[in-house]
């Protein structure tokens, strides 16, 4: 009786620990802070530098840029999932961009959760 009572305990306790190990942090009530460009401005030069703030659990950023906007996307521009691992640089991409209108959004995502997507408008006006 005392062997079952501790087979039970070592199983109960191993389970509750493998709980703890597999756990993931809810992130969809935060949100990812997009730096540049901001909304509505005016960009002047062809490769376009898009900076966010990331959110501290999340380990992937979903990318995408449309034009003019996404309700009214005539064009998907971008659309790339980046994963936080070895080769990870930072909350950053660059993109080659002709003259026009466009939105770009990221969401934050992990295993489990993801968060809402956080959009700017802005317009390439190339200088050249």
């Amino acid at each position: 009786m005392i062997r079952k009572v501790c087979c039970l305990i070592f199983f109960a306790s191993l389970f509750g620990s493998c709980v703890d190990i597999f756990e993931v942090t809810d992130i969809s009530n935060e949100q990812v802070q997009l730096l540049a460009p901001t909304n509505e401005s005016i960009v002047t030069d062809s490769i376009v530098n898009f900076n966010w703030n990331g959110v501290k659990e999340a380990d992937a950023y979903l990318v995408q840029i449309a034009t003019p906007d996404f309700e009214n996307a005539s064009q998907f521009i971008l659309d790339t999932l980046i994963t936080i691992d070895s080769t990870f640089v930072g909350n950053r991409i660059s993109k080659k961009l002709l003259d026009n209108t466009y939105q770009w959004r990221v969401q934050g995502q992990n295993s489990m959760f993801s968060t809402a997507f956080s959009s700017n408008t802005f317009t390439v006006q190339n200088a050249n």
